[in-house]
């Protein structure tokens, strides 16, 4: 399966003589799924049906979903259109055309919607479902595509800020075999100090906090981690299929492994590249929000 975005449009188009359905569908990123539909009106029972198939279809998002069907201009008499409605209609806009001092303009086409034909029958209805239905599947393919495609841009995206990611962190690896003889140096340079003005001190005491001290800043853990981390984060990218939730976790924890990192070592160096990885993370994390 390919990464997908939460964002896209879908639009389908379903015809039969003397009426054409439309449905239109846009999804934005969401933690879980929700849909809201408008549909025409006697066509509520659609909604738990239309429902299904799109949560079948996607994991995650906010769907708003619009249907509509529409006379065509050209088949009317195919359509019975009901005279006092229309007859109705045009008695109430007269009136207050001429209570405003209005021009009224009406084309014979303003009356070719739903509104303006006789009550619908039972088999006007079920073409009128059917028809929906057809819309909303080639709705939904195209979202699906759009999607589709979204989520590729943003793997390209995520997997670039991954590439500078590690880049500012192999050179912190490149460095970690120095960082430990530049703390040993250090502490001993302060027990220097320190046994200059110290009489007495208990030396296996002391050694025993600069072990402590010397593994409390060691960073291969860190490293390690990292780069399981790294090989998770290559894998999800390449697999896609619901990677978000799992992406942002895996940015989550590359953070704090960072973090620790930065927060172990004084090195200006490694410090500047931390500061470099974190950039990167929350390029990754943004872009993260809006896959499925």
């Amino acid at each position: 399966m390919v990464i997908q975005s939460m964002t896209g449009f879908g639009r389908g188009e379903a015809t039969c003589p003397g009426m054409i359905a439309v449905v239109e569908i846009k999804s934005v990123n969401h933690r879980y799924k929700e849909a809201r539909f408008r549909l025409p009106n006697h066509h509520g029972g659609l909604e738990m049906e239309l429902r299904e198939q799109l949560f079948d279809k996607f994991k995650r998002g906010s769907f708003d979903i619009w249907g509509n069907i529409k006379i065509s201009s050209d088949s009317s008499a195919s359509i019975p259109l009901d005279h006092k409605k229309i007859d109705t209609f045009l008695a109430v806009a007269k009136q207050i055309a001429h209570q405003q001092k209005l021009t009224l303009e009406i084309r014979p086409s303003d009356f070719l919607r739903q509104e303006f034909y006789q009550e619908t029958s039972n088999d006007l209805l079920v073409t009128e479902a059917n028809l929906l239905r057809d819309s909303f599947k080639k709705a939904v393919r195209v979202l699906e595509e759009g999607r589709s495609k979204e989520g590729e841009k943003l793997k390209v995206i995520m997997q670039n800020h991954l590439v500078e990611y590690t880049k500012e962190f192999q050179a912190i690896e490149q460095q970690a075999d120095s960082f430990r003889p530049k703390i040993e140096e250090r502490l001993r340079n302060r027990f220097k100090e320190f046994s200059k003005e110290l009489t007495t001190i208990d030396t296996p005491r002391f050694l025993q906090e600069v072990v402590y001290y010397l593994e409390k800043l060691d960073i291969s853990e860190e490293i390690n981690r990292i780069h399981s981390h790294l090989k998770k984060m290559q894998t999800l990218l390449s697999k896609g299929d619901e990677a978000g939730r799992q992406i942002d976790f895996l940015v989550q924890e590359l953070n704090r492994e960072t973090n620790t990192i930065g927060s172990k070592s004084g090195e200006i160096l490694i410090s500047d590249h931390v500061i470099g990885m974190k950039g990167q993370l929350e390029k990754i994390r943004e872009q993260g929000l809006n896959i499925e």
